[in-house]
């Protein structure tokens, strides 16, 4: 099993119906999708297609010699400054035998607990030299992977279109790239997108934390 961040979270188990307490706990995510087909409960390849990929392993308290497996439990993060308050909704697939944290979550489900939520897009991105007026647009490749055949030499800054259901609005990056920048090394940008979506649909059902 690998195990990449914790955070602190709260809980609300589904497991046992006379605990309907909140209760705070670590959690974990898997860092190899890999992982998710060779859980405990026996789900094998079937798995990854559980409540849209959002799974848990969870230590042997929860897990129950199995009688855990397909329980549902509610998570949210408690920095709400990076999390949003709806939390997420998992199901255990798998047995969780570190004892540093008592959940561990598919990548899909940690990210889903974040503040854009799988709503706001970002649908363009400009780049430029620092400095310079002039900037360049980029290219989506596939999924998150954008690129240029215009890069300008020296240091790099950067500015995104964000959708958040209507209307697109610019983004600064607060760090640019170095001069010495090298492919295929990771640089932060400084910046989180905290915008939720405007929907015109029906409202969804946010039942409220207790």
């Amino acid at each position: 099993m690998s195990l990449f961040l914790c955070f602190l979270l709260f809980l609300v188990s589904s497991v046992t119906a006379c605990d309907r307490c909140v209760h705070q706990t670590k959690a974990a995510y898997f860092s190899k999708a890999s992982a998710l087909n060779s859980g405990a409960c026996g789900y094998g390849s079937l798995a990854p297609g559980f409540n849209r990929g959002y799974l848990a392993a969870g230590i042997p308290t929860l897990y129950k010699d199995g009688a855990g497996c397909g329980a549902c439990f509610q998570i949210r993060c408690k920095n709400k400054a990076l999390c949003s308050s709806k939390g997420i909704k998992v199901i255990m697939t798998d047995l969780n035998r570190n004892n540093q944290t008592d959940f561990v979550l598919s990548s899909r489900a940690f990210m889903a607990m974040a503040n854009q939520g799988g709503q706001t897009e970002i649908v363009a991105i400009d780049i430029a030299k620092v400095g310079s007026s002039n900037w360049s647009y980029m290219s989506r490749n596939y999924g998150a992977v954008w690129d240029s055949s215009r890069v300008p030499a020296g240091a790099l800054q950067f500015r995104f279109v964000v959708t958040a259901g209507y209307d697109g609005k610019w983004i600064w990056a607060k760090s640019v790239l170095p001069a010495d920048w090298k492919p295929g090394v990771v640089y932060d940008s400084g910046i989180q997108i905290t915008d939720i979506a405007q929907e015109g649909c029906s409202p969804c059902d946010d039942g409220t934390w207790r």
